[in-house]
Formats: structure tokens, sequence, C-alpha cells
């Protein structure tokens, strides 16, 4: 394999970081107006591929720790989008629904991020998607190679505040 340019893959790297944050705070500004954080619309996110889900399944998924993910879902449970409930086989275990309010904002969300999406891919031709999509796929599988299949590094954080 020929020789690469560090340069060009460093700023390959950081372009990936600086396109990630730009599109998270453009989403966080469209979802502004339902009164919704990211922590938030990630769990509700989450609950929707995956309704009840435990606590302990969430805070992995989500990269946060037992304590931040139960204030989190505290919050959201006074707010009326997600109902926590025993496990029926493990008393210790608590599992994760979304009531009807929080799947009403499941599709609230999702109109919001859709309209957010046209507007950022609207420029890219679809065999330009396509490749840059193949291109992140290659490279998320090499990271979790080099990494030996663990997504994750760290311990997951506790963000007090979240949400």
């Amino acid at each position: 394999m020929a020789q690469r340019d560090l340069n060009t893959g460093l700023r390959f790297g950081f372009l990936i970081h600086d396109v990630s944050r730009l599109r998270r705070v453009a989403v966080d500004r469209a979802l502004r107006p339902l009164g919704i954080t990211r922590a938030q619309w990630w769990v509700l996110a989450f609950l929707s591929r995956r309704d009840g889900m435990t606590q302990t399944a969430l805070a992995s998924e989500l990269d946060l720790t037992k304590v931040a993910v139960g204030s989190l879902l505290d919050r959201m449970e006074t707010a009326g989008f997600v109902e926590r409930r025993t496990d029926q086989h493990d008393g210790r275990a608590r599992r994760v629904f979304l009531t009807r309010a929080g799947a009403k904002m499941v599709g609230a969300i999702r109109e919001s991020v859709e309209a957010v999406e046209l507007d950022l891919l609207g420029r890219v031709p679809d065999e330009a998607l396509a490749q840059a999509t193949e291109t992140l796929r290659v490279l998320k599988e090499t990271l979790l190679e080099i990494l030996g299949g663990e997504a994750e590094v760290d311990e997951p954080t506790d963000l007090h505040n979240i949400g």
C-alpha cells in the first residue's frame, strides 16, 4: 500500500468531528421549540426502536452511568414521556416504556430532524452520499477491529445535569 499523507488523514478526522458537532447543534436548535433536550430525545429514540429496555441497557446504549440515566428518567417520567415498570422476571430490574405523550414526541422529533437532514443533505448527490456512507462504515469497522470489537473504551459518562 502506498504511503499516505498524514495531514490529509488528520484533516479528514477533524472534518468528521466538525460535521458531527455542527449537526448536533443544528438538530438541537430544531428541537428547541419542542422543549426537549438532546439527552431526552436520545432516550426517546432508543425506546422508539426498543420499547421496554431495562434502565441498565439504556444507560449502556447512551454511554451514561446508571445514576445519570436514573435522574434523566425521573425528569422524563415527571414530564409524562416515559414510564418505568418492574421487570416481570427480575424484580431488581426496571424497564422503561414510552407513554402516549412520549410516542407523540417521537413523531414531532422525527419531523424536525427530517427537516434538518433534508436541508443538510440537499446539495449532496445520492452517489456521493452512498460513497461517504460506505467510507464511514469501513472506518467504523476498522476502528472496532483496532479496539478489539469493543465499542466502549472508557467508562460511561456521568453527567449530573443531563437532560
